[in-house]
């Protein structure tokens, strides 16, 4: 699998199909078992710090000091991707967080909470973004500026690698749609389809049962 600059890509959505371990393993959280991850042509474990520095990424949940305001935590994610702290109040803006800007994120709700891991995660403009479940919690009006954001910044260079279960939503934006089952890539879905949904559900059925017959042959 490559991810390249200006291609917008999604993979999932099957709960247990490894898609959260393999952003894992894309951002160096994890070691392959076999094969190599590389990062802008380079290994993960010979990247400098300068290299990371143009990653952008969202895994499960955002990571915040719980007893900072939401501006602090926007500030320190800067300064730790070497980024003009400045940046802060146009992210507060984009993400609509100005009003919660001086709360502490442990007083947030659960979509506030989500918008600060997105701001913290794009604001210094990485070219690789890895957002895993990035919609969670999020009211419809912040799934449309989700959308936006990953449009616009696929659309101005950077690789976007996404894990959904929305799949409604995924055919929106996606360029590309992998599906994985049980840590395995087994193919894409045509995003232009009728029923993406029913698309999905009958490649894993079927998926499942080539296995299930290769077991039973190897039994």
């Amino acid at each position: 699998m490559k991810w390249k600059p200006t291609t917008h890509r999604t993979s999932g959505p099957n709960e247990g199909g490894g898609s959260t371990t393999l952003m894992r393993l894309a951002l160096g959280m994890l070691r392959p078992q076999r094969g190599t991850v590389r990062l802008f042509g380079e290994s993960l474990e010979s990247a400098p710090t300068s290299t990371w520095a143009g990653v952008g990424a969202l895994i499960e949940m955002p990571l915040a000091y719980p007893e900072l305001t939401v501006r602090e935590n926007l500030r320190i994610a800067c300064l730790l991707h070497g980024t003009d702290p400045d940046r802060v109040e146009h992210s507060l803006d984009a993400w609509r967080l100005t009003p919660v800007a001086d709360r502490r994120f442990r007083r947030l709700s659960l979509g506030n909470r989500q918008r600060v891991g997105l701001a913290a995660a794009l604001q210094h403009d990485p070219r690789l973004i890895v957002l895993d479940e990035p919609s969670n919690a999020l009211d419809p009006a912040s799934v449309i500026l989700l959308r936006d954001q990953l449009t616009r910044r696929a659309g101005e260079g950077s690789a976007v690698l996404v894990s959904s279960h929305h799949l409604d939503e995924v055919a929106r934006i996606a360029d590309r749609v992998l599906l994985m089952n049980a840590g395995r890539l087994i193919g894409e879905l045509d995003t232009t389809g009728p029923d993406l949904e029913r698309a999905f559900f009958e490649r894993i059925r079927e998926d499942d049962e080539h296995h299930l017959r290769a077991g039973e042959v190897a039994r």
